[in-house]
């Protein structure tokens, strides 16, 4: 078993015992704590109560963190014409079409989000088994199937995340940096629950949000009070 740092060590003896903690000291504890020598993400878990292998319980959104995530987003664009020009005229970091596919089929994916125009996706349709399985496959349900690529593109940039729950019935996310204010990480924290509470599915029966935990990338978790929560 590896040794647990002194660094980490301290960190976990500063959690002991708190547990149900509101929003906003659960993000100052896990500032304080965190140690790391990058900046790290503000991680949220939100265990729900849905089984995602029956499609009426599957849950699935986006939404736009009021600040931001920290993270710099590498965004892909299939378009061509007028619109691969709105889509580099946006931000895109890589914008085509067959080369695209080519360069991803090849195995190279330098990019952490990916848009297309609806004309596009039959020609997408064929990656489906690399984008997939990442998360990164254009969906009309998140806004990245679209002929507004340029909205697409700056809110990929702007700090939109993408949720979706896992086998599960587990979402994880990044919302935010260590580095940011407390304030500004308890605004985002109930931005991306209140997010995931609106996206309900019908299928959900009896208690939805069962558990929402913070953590800090390398630092340990901490269970929030789901009434401080905002929802």
């Amino acid at each position: 078993m590896a040794k647990i740092g002194k660094r980490s060590k301290v960190a976990r003896e500063a959690f002991v015992g708190k547990e149900l903690i509101s929003v906003e000291d659960a993000v100052k504890l896990i500032k304080s704590a965190a140690s790391a020598k990058f900046d790290e993400t503000l991680e949220i878990a939100m265990n729900l109560g849905v089984d995602p292998r029956h499609a009426d319980q599957m849950v699935r959104g986006v939404v736009q963190l009021p600040n931001g995530t920290g993270k710099t987003v590498r965004v892909a664009v299939f378009a061509r014409g007028a619109k691969a020009d709105e889509a580099k005229a946006a931000g895109a970091d890589i914008v085509g079409a067959e080369d695209l596919m080519e360069t991803i089929q090849s195995g190279k994916i330098e990019f952490d989000r990916c848009i297309a125009t609806p004309d596009m996706m039959p020609l997408v349709g064929r990656l489906g088994k690399i984008l997939g399985p990442r998360n990164l496959m254009p969906n009309p349900k998140v806004g990245t199937v679209t002929m507004d690529v340029k909205t697409a593109v700056e809110a990929a940039k702007g700090g939109e995340v993408q949720f979706k729950v896992e086998k599960a019935g587990v979402i994880h996310a990044g919302i935010g940096k260590v580095s940011f204010d407390e304030a500004k990480l308890a605004e985002n924290v109930r931005a991306f629950v209140d997010a995931v509470t609106r996206a309900r599915p019908s299928g959900a029966k009896g208690a939805y949000v069962k558990k929402v935990s913070l953590s800090s990338t390398m630092g340990p978790g901490v269970s929030l009070d789901l009434a401080t929560t905002g929802n």
